[in-house]
């Protein structure tokens, strides 16, 4: 390999099968709002995302093909605590999985169940 990626993620999707319920759900959780867009025979709603700074963008993803699951690839989160954003998990209707739990010099994780069944985490340093 001659070309060097410092952050090669450059987009997620979530399945989700009722799209009105998982917008609401990651719009308490993370305290913003999902822009909705409509693509083939998907509805999205996408996260913020500033392609100016680094980072990956994504989107709540509903159509013929969604599978939510909670086996399979993890996406990430980060946050500034993750503590408060597990409590809104719950609040909210999602399973949390794993309390925030320290992992060292690299900060802490937690891991939840959103409504549709998908395994997700949150990430701090905090």
């Amino acid at each position: 390999m001659t070309a060097t990626i410092t952050n090669p993620v450059g987009w997620f999707e979530i399945p989700v099968t009722d799209m009105a319920l998982s917008k609401n759900f990651y719009q308490q959780v993370f305290q913003l709002e999902l822009t909705m867009m409509e693509m083939a025979s998907d509805q999205m709603a996408l996260f913020p995302f500033d392609h100016q700074q680094s980072g990956c963008g994504g989107a709540l993803v509903s159509g013929p093909d969604s599978r939510p699951s909670a086996a399979g690839t993890t996406v990430y989160f980060q946050t500034a605590d993750v503590g408060p954003v597990l409590k809104r998990v719950a609040m909210a209707g999602g399973e949390v999985l794993l309390p925030k739990t320290a992992i060292g010099e690299h900060g802490f994780i937690g891991l939840f169940l959103d409504p549709a069944g998908n395994k997700l985490g949150l990430h701090s340093m905090q």
